[in-house]
């Protein structure tokens, strides 16, 4: 399997005793890259700069901003949280991490708890999701979590698209709760022709493609290829065994 769990009968894969491994871990670096390089679109006004270089507009006017010294709250750090986190660190932003279980992450600040999440969503810049998909994910973030952000904050979502109702988050970007929004993955996908994301200034939409990369199948019949060696010969080493009862 590849890191997405969601569509798997699990009761009755438990049920059959049967093992299973995914290949989480391979989308870690495209992924951090996209959520870098969109922060970048956002501070550095890229969409803006590009609409004035067709329309042949010569403006020194546009304010740009930084990542250096910006906060950025990373709601899921595992593999791929984790990378996030870790390229946010090398471009000189403080880094928040929310996990389960609360236990430190290399390159995450300061830690807290997915219960504790409305505490860390004030002092952030970017709101970052990974979470996957699950019973405990779906519409997770209310219209608490937004009122509690800064009305400069930009949120990503790299994770799920069913983490959010869409009319939640339409709602909070038209009120001013949160100044921008990043999103790559949707429920349901694809992304409907007249959507409201579509047309929103404040809004950039990419069709799912965060963890596109050519290393996509090298990373991961690596992944299968050991776990395959271990099997056959027995042995109780595997890479990426799934929790049945969590669904990751």
């Amino acid at each position: 399997m590849s890191a997405g769990m969601e569509l798997m009968p699990f009761k009755a894969i438990e049920e059959r005793g049967i093992l299973v491994t995914n290949a989480r871990g391979i989308h870690k670096i495209p992924m951090a890259e996209y959520t870098i390089g969109m922060l970048l679109q956002y501070e550095k006004k890229l969409k803006l700069l590009m609409k004035n270089e067709k329309e042949e507009l010569w403006d020194r006017k546009i304010e740009v901003g930084e990542l250096n010294g910006k906060t950025m709250l990373v709601i899921g750090v595992g593999a791929i949280g984790g990378e996030v986190s870790r390229l946010g660190k090398a471009f000189g932003m403080t880094t928040v991490g929310v996990n389960r279980s609360g236990k430190p992450v290399e390159s995450i600040d300061q830690l807290y708890t997915l219960d504790n999440l409305l505490e860390a969503i004030p002092g952030a810049d970017y709101i970052v999701s990974v979470l996957p998909s699950t019973d405990e994910t779906k519409g997770f973030l209310q219209k608490e979590h937004f009122k509690a952000m800064k009305e400069t904050a930009v949120f990503v979502n790299i994770g799920r698209g069913d983490l959010i109702n869409d009319e939640v988050l339409i709602e909070a970007l038209d009120a001013g709760e949160l100044s921008y929004a990043i999103l790559d993955v949707f429920d349901p996908e694809p992304l409907g022709k007249g959507h409201p994301f579509w047309r929103m200034e404040n809004v950039t939409v990419t069709p799912h493609l965060s963890s596109k990369s050519g290393e996509y199948l090298p990373r991961t019949f690596a992944i299968f290829e050991k776990n395959m060696r271990e099997y056959l010969e027995a042995g109780k080493d595997f890479t990426n065994v799934i929790d049945l009862s969590r669904g990751y």
